[in-house]
């Protein structure tokens, strides 16, 4: 049976609230007034006055609490709701529909919302199914470009006027791997010294051409061939003899660029920073327990996010051995086994190699004080200082879906039509992909809220930190 309450309209229900509000307060006054009176002609009339009054004031605040509770949960809340979710609509592209039996008592509003919405997602298929076709086209150009650049044997980077990496082939990605993890946007100098960058750098600027000069790695143990030309716009282009380097056929290595890297890093300060503009190292950990001074991590996995992308084939999908058995209670959460961490690198190396992934970045995680409080506690052992920015999906969640909804990585999933594979649901990497994911969607709500800069948004998280006090 449905209740007739929900067709009321929701000028009406106001209407109501404030009604509710004057009957109930009059019934206070007057019922005040009667006990006092009675309570005056028992004692004083002084007496029966002031009891009155107690009477009536504990009365108005009861009755406006109640009300506002009814405001809150009919009307506050269903709008915040259905806010969020035309943003999440809007913003980040999601196939989310409107919940209709949650915004039952707010009248016509909430079926109005979802007809627009669902007109402007019909004119979106046909636009998004011409933009397939054209991605299409264009992905199988990149593939057989990606596959001519593999034939031949030389490894291309394309640097930008900062020295940082703006495009890398496959042959590129194995000599990079050699010295570190490839990343996009990362500086030159975490692959090769730096004094033999600057030395070719000079020299090529000098006479304004290609030139050829040896690299060495940064590890001193590598040495390459490597030939510098200077790009009309800033930048260079270089080029490294890889004859020798040999590709695993099961290593997904794509051609991976960003050409808007190309303006540089710029001069603006981290907190007046363009979010759509950071660099991101989103990741997750599998550990031994819950207690980060106690426990230990058995796996790190991680992603990088450029530009408010993805970077295909720039992760961490690391083993770790915890030195200690694994409780088999954890083992069933994460299907970590002792079998498989053993042989693996410790915490001390392979949090350095993280710490290297995640240089001159933003780190992100779900609940992060619980991740980087194990990173934290090792840093001496790493020899590193972990002072990198932090962002909080938990909180990015509160600000814009409000504090009272449901914030774990499962529910901004369902939220943002993310899907985590089952198999790689509780693991390192699935669950940093997923977050990743959240982020990356996340990032144009921010903007449309205003949030635009990276200082606008940690001061917003701020007000929610009591989220994670409460989580951990």
């Amino acid at each position: 049976m449905s209740n007739p309450m929900s067709k009321l309209s929701l000028r009406l229900r106001i209407f109501l609230f404030f009604c509710l509000i004057a009957l109930g307060g009059t019934a206070i006054v007057l019922g005040a007034l009667w006990v006092g009176h009675a309570r005056a002609l028992a004692t004083t009339p002084a007496n029966g006055f002031v009891f009155a009054g107690i009477l009536a004031s504990f009365g108005f605040v009861a009755l406006t609490t109640g009300v506002w509770l009814l405001f809150d949960e009919n009307v506050a809340k269903p709008i915040e709701r259905l806010s969020a979710r035309l943003r999440t609509r809007a913003h980040a592209g999601t196939g989310t529909t409107v919940d209709k039996d949650a915004a039952r008592y707010l009248g016509d509003l909430a079926p109005a919302a979802d007809a627009i919405t669902a007109a402007l997602s019909e004119n979106a298929v046909s636009t998004a199914q011409r933009i397939a076709n054209e991605t299409a086209r264009l992905t199988a150009e990149k593939t057989q470009l990606t596959a001519l650049l593999t034939e031949i044997p030389v490894a291309t980077l394309l640097i930008n006027a900062d020295d940082q990496i703006v495009l890398y082939d496959g042959q590129a990605a194995e000599v990079l791997a050699q010295q570190a993890v490839p990343r996009l946007n990362a500086p030159l100098a975490d692959y090769f010294d730096p004094a033999s960058i600057k030395a070719a750098r000079t020299a090529m600027n000098k006479g304004g051409k290609e030139i050829n000069r040896p690299l060495e790695g940064l590890d001193g143990q590598q040495s390459y061939d490597a030939r510098f030309k200077p790009m009309q716009g800033g930048g260079y282009m270089m080029i490294i003899d890889a004859a020798h380097i040999e590709i695993s056929p099961e290593a997904a290595r794509p051609l991976v660029y960003d050409f808007d890297l190309m303006q540089g890093r710029g001069t603006a300060k981290l907190d007046e920073t363009p979010i759509g503009k950071l660099t991101f190292t989103v990741f997750d950990t599998e550990t031994t327990g819950l207690l980060p001074h106690k426990d230990e991590i058995v796996q790190i996995g991680a992603v990088r996010v450029v530009n408010g992308r993805i970077v295909p084939g720039e992760v961490i999908d690391q083993l770790v051995d915890p030195r200690r058995p694994i409780p088999p209670a954890s083992t069933k959460v994460h299907k970590v086994t002792d079998a498989m961490v053993a042989g693996q690198p410790g915490i001390a190396r392979a949090g350095r190699q993280f710490h290297c992934f995640a240089r001159d970045s933003v780190i992100v995680a779900h609940n992060a004080p619980f991740d980087m409080a194990f990173l934290q506690r090792h840093k001496g052992r790493m020899g590193v200082v972990w002072d990198h920015p932090i962002l909080d999906t938990v909180l990015l969640s509160a600000v814009l879906f409000g504090a009272s909804e449901t914030h774990t990585l499962d529910a901004l999933c369902e939220r943002l039509d993310v899907t985590i594979p089952e198999a790689l649901r509780h693991t390192a990497l699935g669950d940093a992909r997923a977050t990743a994911e959240v982020l990356v969607r996340m990032l144009p709500m921010l903007e449309a809220r205003g949030l635009t800069t990276f200082g606008a948004v940690i001061a917003e998280t701020r007000r929610h930190g009591r989220l994670l006090e409460d989580l951990n």
